[in-house]
This record gives structure tokens, sequence and C-alpha cells, in this order.
């Protein structure tokens, strides 16, 4: 039963299945004319987002930062950054959200801070300090080189010579983003009061960044080499030698359950909290996943990046990720996403070379908001926007410049959103922004495609309001069912309802024979089309079928 509080019954299991929007808010909406978005234009156009029919948001860091790697980068985890706005404004933020039904979510970045990040100072100011073990810190070798071999993700080794304390420090991102030291407990106490504070501010759950890279293992032990042929580019680009090693040391620790069961407790102390975090393992990601979400001991779900890398989606894939993370994780959760805010959108990874992009689009967006799981949504996905190409000269991302020009970092997916075709810089300001607003996304801007029911905006709207129709869709098992080629069929079920699921991701008719006596009765309202014959579904290109079991 749910629990009663005084503004009625709360839903403890509301993230199971549920829908969240990725804003990124420096490319949102920007009201103060600086050319950056800020938390009054979130707030600004949350009834956008509530009309999509999404149930939650996650924004991206807002906090006080030197946005050496724009926010995730903390200065001080309980304060908004003046080019964001203020704590007031968050808070109007969480109560016109709440006000239109949307759940709020926060990136909490606890697994390293910035280097201007007072416990740092303090940390890295002798070796004695009250906060000296609160970071990584460990001697040269005999011959001044680093400790081990570990790499940063954004390029070189892993750890930063300080000479104040005349040691090394880890960082496993920027040499300006130090790692915190979780097995001190002093220091996930801190975290946990981190969190706390903002539960106490009414945010409904948390997106953690990095959740596997809590933990490093204290023997500093070198990480083997990985062979070429286990190699990929899933977690970080192929052109990065990070990808050369097997990371059994510097991350995905087994000492990471523990504190992940500290976490969920705090959470369980609140009506309704929940977290999402981000697993980044090219090896292991649907087992950490599985471990880090199993038995409700832990975070509610994770997500790993099986369909957020370069390789394209295929039925064979969705059939593979899906049937594995079922085995490896019985009673855990995943939340699916195609497009996030480091990684190339997917209208540019995978429908560009389609004959027909857009048609494209809207189905693998249904059979993303399909899949058992929750999902994310990432700002723009829902208009089709593209990766935008930028001049060297435009970069912004220190991780786009260090692997220019074969890697270009992920300012092409952060470029700003666009509201009106006809407006300066999209409508999302009226100054010269971050980053530039490029021309092509213009003629997908909201004002464009907001009720044209072909345009992929309606699409969205409307395979959301058919999802949440279906309870089948949101909460329910999924079991493949025999298809070949480009054909995923599946059912969900969830009570009494079991619903058939199939999609077509060639450009060609195709068909799909569900077996004989089987009863089926299609279903409309989804956007494709409904037509059955005899337990054989057909869809055409790029499409899709549903229909309930009898």
């Amino acid at each position: 039963m749910p629990e009663l509080t005084s503004s009625g019954p709360v839903d403890r299991d509301w993230w199971r299945g549920c829908v969240i929007y990725q804003i990124y808010p420096r490319s949102f909406q920007d009201t103060d004319g600086d050319g950056i978005g800020d938390l009054k234009g979130i707030t600004k156009r949350l009834g956008y987002i509530a009309s999509l029919g999404v149930d939650a948001i996650w924004i991206s860091p807002f906090f006080k930062s030197p946005m050496k790697d724009f926010g995730y980068d903390v200065t001080d985890y309980c304060d908004v950054d003046p080019m964001f706005g203020t704590l007031a404004d968050f808070d109007a933020l969480v109560a016109e959200a709440h006000r239109l039904g949307l759940k709020v979510m926060i990136d909490e970045v606890l697994s390293h801070t910035a280097d201007s990040h007072p416990w740092f100072a303090e940390s890295r100011s002798s070796r004695d300090n009250p906060k000296a073990d609160w970071y990584v810190w460990a001697d040269a070798r005999p011959d001044g080189t680093p400790p081990n071999n570990w790499l940063s993700i954004f390029g070189g080794s892993a750890w930063q010579w300080d000479t104040r304390r005349q040691q090394y420090y880890l960082h496993n991102f920027l040499s300006e983003q130090p790692d915190l030291n979780f097995h001190n407990r002093e220091v996930q106490d801190a975290l946990l009061d981190v969190t706390r504070f903002w539960l106490e501010r009414g945010v409904d759950g948390f997106r953690l960044d990095t959740i596997n890279f809590y933990f490093h293992s204290q023997g500093l032990e070198d990480n083997p080499a990985l062979p070429l042929e286990e190699r990929n580019d899933q977690t970080a680009p192929s052109v990065n030698p990070y990808n050369y090693q097997d990371h059994l040391y510097d991350k995905s620790r087994p000492e990471n359950l523990a504190f992940l069961e500290r976490f969920r407790a705090l959470l369980d102390e609140y009506p309704a909290a929940a977290a999402v975090g981000e697993v980044g393992d090219s090896q292991r990601g649907l087992e950490i996943v599985a471990a880090y979400t199993e038995g409700g001991r832990r975070v509610q779900m994770c997500y790993a990046f099986d369909f957020l890398a370069p390789e394209k989606i295929s039925a064979p894939k969705v059939r593979q990720v899906l049937q594995d993370f079922g085995r490896v994780a019985v009673d855990g959760w995943s939340c699916w996403a195609f497009s996030n805010h480091d990684v190339v959108r997917y209208a540019s990874r995978w429908a560009v070379d389609e004959p027909d992009p857009a048609a494209y689009l809207k189905l693998v967006s249904a059979l993303l908001m399909s899949l058992r799981g929750s999902v994310c949504l990432y700002q723009g996905e829902e208009l089709g926007l593209t990766e935008a190409d930028l001049a060297f000269e435009d970069l912004r991302d220190p991780y786009g410049i260090r692997f220019w020009p074969e890697f270009k970092g992920r300012d092409g997916c952060r470029t700003p959103m666009v509201w009106q075709a006809g407006a300066k810089n999209g409508g999302f300001s009226t100054a010269k922004p971050w980053l530039p607003v490029p021309a092509e996304h213009l003629a997908g801007a909201v004002d464009v495609q907001q009720g044209d029911e072909n345009s992929l905006l309606e699409h969205y709207r409307r395979f959301l309001a058919f999802r949440r129709a279906h309870p089948a869709l949101v909460k329910g098992d999924i079991e493949f069912l025999p298809s070949g080629g480009d054909t995923v069929a599946f059912t969900r079920g969830y009570g009494n309802e079991r619903l058939v699921c199939v999609f077509n991701l060639g450009n060609r008719p195709a068909a799909v024979d569900l077996g004989a006596g089987l009863t089926v009765q299609p279903l409309a309202g989804h956007g494709f089309a409904s037509e059955a014959d005899a337990g054989r579904v057909e869809p055409g290109g790029y499409g899709a079928w549903f229909g309930r079991l009898a």
C-alpha cells in the first residue's frame, strides 16, 4: 500500500518504469541575457516538459564550480553557482515542478570534487591535517614516476604530482578533479550529509555520476592489459588508451556495495526518494548494474552504456542486452537511454544514413519507451536534434580539445535548445550563447513541430500517453518472441494485462509470425499501423505493432 502524507498517498515505486527528461542547464533556457541557461529558465519551460508526459526531470550539475568540467567539478555541494541563480531559484523550480506533477532529480557528483574545493585545499596542505586522508594520496615510485599505471578517462596518467605534500593524488578525470577517498568513513558521512541537504529541500531523487568510481583498491595494483580483441569504445572513444586496460583496481570495487547500502538507507528515510546510477565499465557494465540494484538494498536503478556507445542499435543487440540483463539481474532494474550530455546524439549516430531518418527516429524512440526498465530522454531528443558540427575554436569541452580531431568531445550534443525558429538564437538567449546554435536545428524548433501530428515532437507526446495508458509497458516483465532479420518482438506483462510489441528496424516491410492459436487484439493510439492477420504481423519499413493478448 502507498504511504500517506499530508498531501495524500505516496508511491515509493514511482521510479519503476518512470520516464526522466534530462536537462543540461547551461543549454536549456537563458533568462538573464548572459548566453548561459539558468534555473529560472528551467522553471519557465517546465510546462513544456510536463506536456510531453514524462514523470521526472534530471538536472545536470548547477552547484558552485570553477567550470573546468562544466559543473562536474564542485566547490560547494550545497549551493547554486551564481551563473545559474540562487537556492531560492532552485526552491521555486522544485515547487513549480511538483505543482505540475513532475519529480525532481539532481546530479550528485560524489566521486570527486574540484581542486578548489575547501576540502582539497585542506587535504593538500600537509600530510597530517584533519582532512589529509579525504583524498587518494600516494608516494611516488623510487624513480619519481606515478604509483601505478592507472589512466585518466580524460587522457594521460590518473595521478597528478602535488608539490605541497610531495605526493601524487588520484584523478580519474581532469587533474583539477581529485578523487575523494571513500575508504575514509568521514568522507562517506560528509557526502551523505550533502544528500540529506537536498532531500530536505524537496528533491525526489538523484542521478549519481560515475557511481562505480567511488572506491579504488588500496593496494594500488597495476591494471592488467586488456587483450586487443576485448577492447571496445562503450565508455571512452576508441582513440583513448584508457581502453587498453582491464580496470580491475581503479574502479568497480566490491567495497562500493556497503556504501550504496548506507546511501539507500538514507533515501528510505524519505517518502519516495530514488536514485539512478551511471555505470561506466566497458567489460562488466550489466553485471555491475545488477549488483548495484539487486534486492532493494542499494540504488533503485542504474544505466550502463550499452545503447549509448557508437555501435548502431540492431534487433540482435536489443535482444542480447535485454536478455543478458534479465539473466544477471533477476530482481534488478535498469534505466535505458539512447542519448545524453556525454555522447553523440543518436539522431546522428544511427539515423543519418537511413533512407527516412524521421520515420526511423519515431520507430527507435517507441522501442526505447517499450523496453523493460525506466527511460531517460535527453533534451532535444524529442525534436530530433542532430550532433552539432563545431569548429575547433568553438569547442569548450577539455575532453574534445585533448583528443581533437578524431574525437571532437561532448560540445556537439550540448548546444542550446531551439524553442522558436524565427527568434534570435532559436529563442534560447538574447546574447551570444556559450555554444553556437546550429542553423540546421532551427527547422526543428519547438514552435515548428508543436501541433503538427506528423512531427517527432507530437510522436513523443502521443507515444508517452499510450505508454501511460498501459501499465504493462511501464512496470511489466518482458519475454522475447521468435523473430528474425531487423525485427524485434516481445511481450510485456503486468497484472492482468499482457501486450505484444513488434518493431521493424529496417526500411522494408517485414513479417513476424506470432504463433498459431494466439489471439491478439490490435491496439491503437500509438501512431503506427495496427492491422494483423491471424497471428501474423507485417509492419512496414520502420513500423511497429502493438496488441493485447486475449
